[in-house]
């Protein structure tokens, strides 16, 4: 089964062919490594030739199979950011394996319904995370690769595991001997957040496109080449083990770029990161939202006070992808950095890339979007295709080039890839207005919808509304069971060090915003707002939090940081 007007050109024939072109510049710098484009086509041959000498593969070619099935092999990626986890996924596609991303944080038995669900038959794995693995590993008897990445934890090799430096150092450089088929799988697995992971499978030609940004018009290995001309310096500030983070890092290097990975992956350490950016004379910066932007504007603001403010002006975009970046902090870079484009990417795993916004000094806004080709936005009943200025709230949907499916849900990849009038369409989940002149005006996530009052409330319009008051640091909002009303808005909210302000003035910061029904009924303070290490708002964290709250408890028992 593949996608109308797929792509026939395998990801890893064009990398290989971009290196060819350009063997000794920078392809992947990670502190004191620095690897060529020759290197890189080195390392990730000789992961390959190991995979295949484990016996891993292709074993049921695509044409034979269903959306939801797959007829390879899966590699775990359960790595912090490094030149081994990108590494990782395109060894595996020069294997014709397929790669997926593990979550560092899930503890024993989330690791284990991961694996299990994936079917992984081989694991790359930082020490650090040796300990958890090890506590499933007798349940998963299928995992017969482990190659484990060294690292400052000190932990020993785990039992059958080899060293993931030894086994590229003992595997052959040649050409892996397998024939690579833009069919085999790239598979991204979603958050879990709002119900248990699911591995969304795409066929690598068309996330090459769709996820990865490279060429919409090469239909050649010698067109993508030709066209791997943008050159980005580009640092990937969030984990590589959401999709934003390796989505940008392909679109680096399908662009003729160089990938740099910050020196504190464990975390965000904003020093770290601008002194990269100033140090590398790097020109695109990729963030999630206000969770990265804050901390980074932090820094900023002190190095400015300081009289030392970092040296940026290689710097010219600015990506938020996966979390909102509100406007107040667009400003608020913009005035560090004015002539910086301030960019929101809309996207999904289901779906690829779909829109974008663009913000500049003096133009700074959030919350909608130029409608763009093969986006549309589907009625709440997915049953039409909506046309400007229809007012009705309906799905936003993408045509095309699509996932295939969920691994071994043919149920769930039926719900999420309908077919309307001979069309079929990816419906990720947010919910979206088309407004007169073909804007979009996007709402947010029906999974975080609060039905209060018989209103719809969607929980990120609220939280967008809320950051404007200067006090507020982090905000989410959740809803919680109600008697009068179903249910009732809850903003768990954190505030600037030293900041206070009541509930009505932040009621009334809001209500310049969004219409009264929407405000929220109850205030929560609390010291950190949980997120996800890529800055996604935890939103079942949220709704406990709200739920557990009573008035009389005190601001500091809220806090779960």
């Amino acid at each position: 089964m593949s996608s109308q007007g797929a792509i026939t050109i395998p990801l890893a024939a064009v990398h290989e062919a971009i290196a060819a072109s350009r063997p000794h510049d920078d392809c992947l710098v990670f502190r004191d490594k620095r690897l060529s484009w020759a290197d890189v086509t080195d390392r990730t041959r000789r992961l390959a030739n190991h995979l295949i000498d484990a016996g891993l593969g292709c074993h049921t070619e695509r044409v034979d199979l269903e959306g939801h099935e797959s007829g390879q092999d899966h590699l775990a990626i359960y790595l912090h950011n490094g030149n081994e986890y990108l590494e990782a996924m395109l060894g595996a596609f020069k294997a014709r394996v397929v790669p997926f991303n593990v979550n560092y944080r899930y503890v024993a038995d989330e690791l284990l319904y991961l694996l299990n669900d994936a079917d992984a038959r081989a694991i790359i794995v930082h020490s650090a995370f040796a300990p958890t693995l090890s506590e499933v590993l007798p349940q998963l008897p299928c995992l017969t690769t482990i190659l484990q990445v060294d690292d400052d934890s000190g932990n020993e090799l785990l039992p059958g595991a080899v060293w993931y430096a030894d086994a590229l150092a003992a595997a052959s450089p040649d050409k892996p001997a397998v024939d690579w088929n833009a069919d085999d799988l790239y598979m991204l697995y979603t958050g879990g957040t709002t119900g248990m992971p699911k591995g969304v499978m795409w066929r690598n030609g068309d996330a090459m496109v769709e996820c990865f940004g490279g060429s919409q018009t090469a239909t050649t290995v010698e067109e993508f080449v030709a066209d791997a001309a943008t050159g980005l310096q580009a640092l990937l500030a969030p984990p590589f083990m959401h999709g934003a983070g390796h989505w940008m890092s392909f679109r680096a290097w399908l662009g003729g770029g160089t990938v740099y990975v910050q020196s504190h992956p464990e975390r965000l350490v904003p020093n770290d990161i601008w002194s990269l950016v100033e140090r590398e004379t790097l020109n695109f910066l990729l963030i999630v939202g206000d969770a990265f932007a804050r901390p980074l504007l932090d820094e900023l603001d002190r190095a400015r006070d300081d009289g030392r403010p970092h040296d940026l002006g290689s710097l010219n975009v600015i990506l938020s992808g996966g979390a909102a970046l509100s406007e107040p902090l667009k400003r608020h870079f913009l005035e560090h950095l004015p002539t910086v484009l301030i960019v929101d990417g809309l996207g999904s795993s289901e779906a690829g890339g779909q829109v974008s916004h663009v913000s500049t000094a003096g133009s700074a806004s959030t919350g909608t979007f130029e409608i763009s080709e093969g986006n549309v936005v589907l009625s709440a009943d997915l049953d039409r295709v909506l046309q400007p200025g229809d007012d009705e709230l309906g799905w936003l949907a993408k045509t095309g080039r699509l996932a295939l499916g969920y691994l071994g849900d043919a149920d769930k990849t039926a719900r999420t890839y309908p077919t309307i009038d001979g069309v079929r369409y990816a419906v990720p989940g947010d919910r979206a207005r088309l407004l007169d002149g073909g804007l979009l005006e996007l709402h947010g996530r029906d999974s975080a919808t609060i039905n209060s009052g018989g209103e719809k409330i969607f929980a990120e319009e609220v939280e967008g509304a809320l950051r404007t008051h200067p006090a507020v640091y982090d905000c989410v909002v959740a809803g919680r069971p109600s008697e009068r009303w179903g249910a009732e808005v809850v903003a768990i909210v954190q505030l600037r060090d030293g900041a206070d302000t009541t509930d009505d003035e932040l009621r009334a910061a809001a209500e310049s915003r969004i219409a009264r029904y929407k405000l929220p009924k109850v205030f929560v303070r609390v010291d950190h707002i949980e997120r996800s290490p890529s800055g996604k708002a935890d939103y079942r964290w949220a709704r406990e939090t709200a739920a557990a709250y009573r008035s009389d408890h005190r601001v500091a028992r809220q806090s779960q940081g």
